[in-house]
């Protein structure tokens, strides 16, 4: 019987699957989302846009010691006292009102219960959150992943900027576009897309820089070639038991 030749799997899952198996390789598990509670999970994600960790990391230091990660004691506090707090992660009067619309709606329909809330079925949480003024896609995704354990990939700046420069999307195909094309080829797993976009964005920071590329020493240096052999259209079909999200937000 003659055996069928052994060709190695050029698939986008299996390719991309491998990219997640040598980042995690070489910077090891990224132990996302660093907080102690899903309410400063939840705070952090908003405060994150438009700034760097380092900032966020000082407003969420700055709540914590003036006692605002504890929900009834945020939900009393005025406009001024948030902002006061999260002054360095910058936006702060933006942010504020972001915080302040986002524990409203908690309260509204739910009580004030994040555990209600998050328990609710994804594509509707999404859409809730969508609706509320300061959140897109970016935050309402890190929520659903990070806070509800819900398998959406939060398909940001970084990982677009990888996967146009390694051949997979074309140059500024946007977030919900990116974000269809890694539902259709991943599996499922919410663990897996915790820890993959996580080392995305670390492989984004040491090596893809937006203006600048170091690719010697990068991890993904290996398949540099890709960008000029792939021509993988968009996948819209998802493997069973994925929850594909809706339009973006604004």
């Amino acid at each position: 019987m003659m055996m069928e030749p052994d060709y190695p799997d050029l698939s986008p899952r299996a390719e991309l699957l491998g990219y997640f198996r040598t980042l995690l390789g070489q910077f090891g598990p990224q132990h996302w989302w660093p907080a102690q509670t899903r309410l400063e999970m939840i705070l952090g994600a908003i405060l994150t846009q438009n700034t760097s960790w380092n900032n966020v990391f000082i407003a969420i230091s700055q709540l914590r010691r003036k006692g605002l990660l504890v929900k009834a004691r945020l939900m009393n506090a005025d406009a001024r006292e948030i902002e006061a707090a999260i002054r360095s992660s910058g936006f702060f009067r933006r942010k504020a009102r972001t915080i302040r619309g986002f524990l409203d709606w908690l309260q509204r329909n739910y009580s004030g219960s994040l555990r209600r809330a998050l328990a609710r079925p994804p594509l509707e949480l999404r859409r809730e959150l969508l609706a509320l003024r300061g959140i897109g896609p970016e935050t309402a995704d890190a929520v659903l992943l990070y806070a509800a354990n819900h398998p959406f990939f939060v398909a940001d700046t970084y990982t677009r900027r990888i996967l146009a420069r390694h051949g997979w999307l074309a140059d500024g195909v946007g977030y919900g576009e990116t974000q269809e094309f890694l539902h259709g080829n991943l599996p499922p797993d919410p663990a897996l897309f915790n820890e993959f976009h996580a080392l995305l964005v670390e492989t984004a920071k040491r090596h893809c820089h937006r203006a600048v590329t170091v690719c010697n020493g990068c991890p993904l240096e290996f398949d540099l070639a890709g960008h000029s052999r792939r021509s993988f259209p968009l996948r819209t079909s998802q493997p069973a038991g994925v929850v594909m999200p809706g339009p973006p937000g604004v």
